[in-house]
């Protein structure tokens, strides 16, 4: 009985830590200082991300273009207050109209 019970507890700890690590998946823990003028080429759009339950910080998302390769589309986190990145997000926007 002591067995199961413990068996139990180990199978619900696994679960729990599981389901934790994965609330944080799409959020940014970081930005890049900069980016290459090629790379920049492939941003497709982009996403605020905001500092709620889940983020702790303030990001703007680039989403890049995919690639036949690749099965997730690649994101890159920037800092909001840097200068390029308002830059691009301008250029971004003015693509879009």
């Amino acid at each position: 009985m002591k067995f199961q019970a413990l068996f139990f507890l180990l199978l619900l700890t696994c679960m729990y830590l599981s389901l934790a690590q994965g609330s944080y998946g799409d959020c940014c823990i970081g930005y890049v200082t900069e980016m290459k003028a090629n790379v920049r080429k492939r941003i497709e759009s982009y996403r605020m991300q905001e500092t709620d339950g889940d983020c702790n910080i303030r990001a703007v998302v680039f989403l890049m273009k995919r690639r036949p390769s690749h099965e997730r589309q690649r994101t890159v986190c920037a800092n909001p207050n840097d200068i390029w990145v308002q830059a691009q997000i301008d250029i971004l926007n003015n693509r879009k109209i």
